[in-house]
């Protein structure tokens, strides 16, 4: 039997600290969401200020990269390359702003923001990924 790590609700709560901590430095009203690795929600703040749908998106960026074992960018970039059938596929958002937590090699979650443009989400993203120490 295979034996791996898992995200606990300490490493969850680490994770919105820094995430919400990287927002609000820079003044972004921002939603954070954090999935284990099959995109279940473990952990979600909406910051104020930060639209209703950024509440929707942010899950679905991070179920997205957990799912997927990627950045969610990969998929935005498959799209904007050509292959628009990835816009229709299924618990699939091809926007940036999904990151993947790594920990020995193997996704264990993911972190998903949205809110502000695509490359300021997954800043905040990957604050929130670098609080667990992971990669």
């Amino acid at each position: 039997m295979k034996s791996k790590s898992v995200l606990t609700q300490t490493d969850v709560t680490q994770i919105l600290a820094a995430a919400r901590a990287e927002a609000q430095t820079q003044g972004w009203a921002v939603s954070i969401a954090v999935t284990d690795d099959g995109g279940h929600l473990l952990g979600f703040e909406r910051l104020d200020g930060c639209a209703p749908i950024g509440a929707y998106i942010a899950i679905e960026k991070a179920r997205t990269s957990a799912l997927g074992r990627r950045e969610s960018k990969g998929y935005e970039d498959m799209v904007n390359g050509g292959r628009t059938a990835f816009v229709t596929a299924p618990l699939l958002t091809s926007l940036e702003g999904g990151v993947p937590v790594i920990v020995n090699g193997e996704t264990v979650g993911a972190v998903g923001v949205s809110g502000v443009k695509a490359d300021q989400d997954a800043q905040v993203a990957k604050a929130g990924v670098a609080a667990v120490n992971a990669g």
